[in-house]
């Protein structure tokens, strides 16, 4: 594959995720700091790997089977006039979450709940909602940890053992009760079984227009092909029910057609270049060959890979 193609897609791969400022910019500012997760994490290895493309793409379409939760989406969002603003909001507060230094987590945990006390209303089904709800909150936050550990599970580079997963969901945890989500699982197999059996789902407008518009986002030519590989990866990840709810198909070349795009995403980006700069701030070394896309901050003098 050519550099001039390895540029296109590396472009095309990340263009949907950069309708906003990039959120660890000053993250240097705070040499040592390990943040919430910290090297070594169960964390770092899951969304340092391109497989959580297809955890961002599951997480949503799961997320919008909660008629209150896509109700505050539809009501209170810009995605109608900002349709990628979404995704890019969702990959900044992960990104922060996960990577950033203590006070840059503090710093996006506020941000959502500032953002969450203004969003409020009724869903259609007669229901008041708040974003800020213990509850509502507890749904975002677990289909996010849980999409994210089985797009892993089905496409990651490194294999993780059943004790990783439960690390990987008690780290996400933390973040989670930061927020005030609650209940959040501290075991893979129990919040596994929290989201596929939750109570409260059913359909309503604003999951078919989520559904629709995840099916089919306002993308390049070059990145619908790639999208649509990701997003049959994902859908054949989401348990039966909630694909039936959702009025979605497993596809029978779903699972290889994820696993081609994730591999050819990972031979042109390899892993997170935020995960290499949160190595670089806290003083441990990058691995070699993990790093080929340009660091999103330059480095000062004195700091190096």
């Amino acid at each position: 594959m050519g550099e001039s193609w390895r540029a296109r897609v590396r472009a095309s791969a990340t263009g949907p995720f950069g309708h906003i400022e990039y959120p660890l910019r000053h993250t240097l500012d705070f040499p040592g700091d390990p943040g919430a997760c910290g090297p070594g994490s169960a964390s770092w290895s899951v969304i340092s790997d391109v497989a959580a493309f297809v955890g961002g793409i599951r997480a949503l379409l799961i997320q919008s089977a909660h008629p209150e939760v896509v109700a505050g989406v539809a009501d209170h969002s810009r995605y109608r006039v900002d349709p990628l603003g979404r995704l890019s909001r969702t990959s900044a507060y992960v990104t922060a979450t996960t990577f950033g230094a203590g006070p840059e987590v503090e710093s996006a945990v506020e941000a959502v709940r500032r953002a969450h006390a203004r969003v409020e209303g009724t869903s259609h089904r007669g229901r008041p909602y708040s974003a800020g709800d213990p509850g509502l909150s507890a749904w975002v936050h677990n289909v996010l940890t849980d999409s994210f550990l089985a797009a892993h599970q089905a496409f990651g580079a490194v294999a993780l053992t059943p004790a990783d997963a439960d690390r990987f969901v008690r780290e996400q945890a933390r973040i989670g009760r930061m927020l005030g989500a609650e209940p959040v699982p501290e075991e893979a197999d129990s919040l596994s079984r929290w989201v596929s059996d939750h109570a409260d789902l059913a359909p309503s407008p604003g999951m078919r227009a989520a559904v629709d518009f995840l099916a089919d986002p306002p993308l390049d030519r070059l990145q619908k092909v790639g999208y649509r590989l990701l997003y049959l990866g994902a859908v054949s990840t989401i348990p039966a029910r909630i694909r039936d709810l959702l009025g979605i198909r497993r596809r029978r070349g779903g699972r290889p057609a994820g696993a081609l795009a994730v591999k050819l995403l990972r031979s042109v980006l390899g892993f997170s270049p935020t995960w290499s700069l949160a190595l670089i701030r806290t003083g441990c070394p990058v691995p070699e060959g993990v790093l080929r896309q340009p660091l999103p901050v330059d480095l000062p003098p004195g700091w190096k890979v």
